[in-house]
């Protein structure tokens, strides 16, 4: 399967080159998210491996040539984090395409001190979190029955996380009609962390559990004050950045 993909245009990181770090045929992921754009993980995985050699990326690097973009993102089809030699991919990508370097996280392996020393080599970091209680958590993001963290487990390592990366830290708080009469105590626990940036996101394509409405993205953006926050909606809408003073 193809490391490379795009350049793609996004609402959150301008036009961005995509890795795929672990380049698989079906989606490898500890979770099976509600709202994922890839459906139900058919064998859920917490095994970490290189699953893409540093000398294969170096080549499909250079066979792409020079690629006007604004950034390079690690994505894929499941969890990056999954990829055991991410810093050094990362150290390819920084080397050849001199951009500045995100990975998008669906938190999972955070409590892993060993995953968080490798995203120290990332710009930008991603990560998601959706739940405000261990209920929500099972519910929305659907680990696999073997998954050994709580979601205080995932706060505790954000938090971990946050006290030492020196690049930036972005939480997306993905808002489904489940979790939104949660806010409040989302916000509480965005606050907690205190990433950089707060990203309030919906899922817009129906088949993805149903998206909530740019008014009840407002309506939960009042939770998050003192956050520097942008939302799809406004994005999408040409009107900038949401604040909430």
């Amino acid at each position: 399967m193809r490391v490379l993909y795009g350049p793609v245009e996004s609402w959150r990181l301008g036009r961005s080159l995509g890795v795929d770090p672990l380049a698989a045929r079906a989606k490898r992921c500890p979770f099976s998210c509600s709202y994922c754009q890839y459906g139900p993980t058919s064998r859920p995985t917490l095994r970490r491996q290189a699953h893409v050699r540093v000398e294969r990326f170096r080549a499909a690097i250079e066979a792409r040539g020079t690629v006007p973009a604004d950034c390079v993102t690690f994505a894929g089809l499941g969890e990056p984090t999954l990829a055991a030699n991410l810093p050094e991919l990362a150290a390819v990508a920084r080397e050849r395409l001199s951009l500045p370097l995100v990975l998008l996280t669906g938190s999972a392996l955070l409590p892993d001190a060993g995953v968080r020393a490798d995203l120290q080599a990332f710009d930008r970091v991603i990560a998601t979190l959706n739940a405000a209680d261990e209920v929500s958590f099972r519910q929305i993001n659907r680990p696999a029955p073997a998954y050994p963290y709580s979601l205080q487990a995932i706060i505790d390592g954000l938090c971990r996380f946050r006290d030492t990366f020196e690049g930036q830290l972005v939480l997306q708080v993905m808002l489904v009609k489940a979790n939104l009469h949660t806010a409040p105590a989302l916000a509480d626990l965005v606050h907690q962390v205190g990433p950089d940036e707060v990203q309030l996101n919906t899922p817009l394509q129906p088949a993805l559990g149903g998206p909530v409405t740019a008014e009840e993205v407002n309506a939960a953006a009042v939770h998050f004050s003192g956050l520097p926050l942008s939302s799809v909606y406004a994005q999408m809408g040409g009107i900038g950045p949401l604040r909430v003073a």
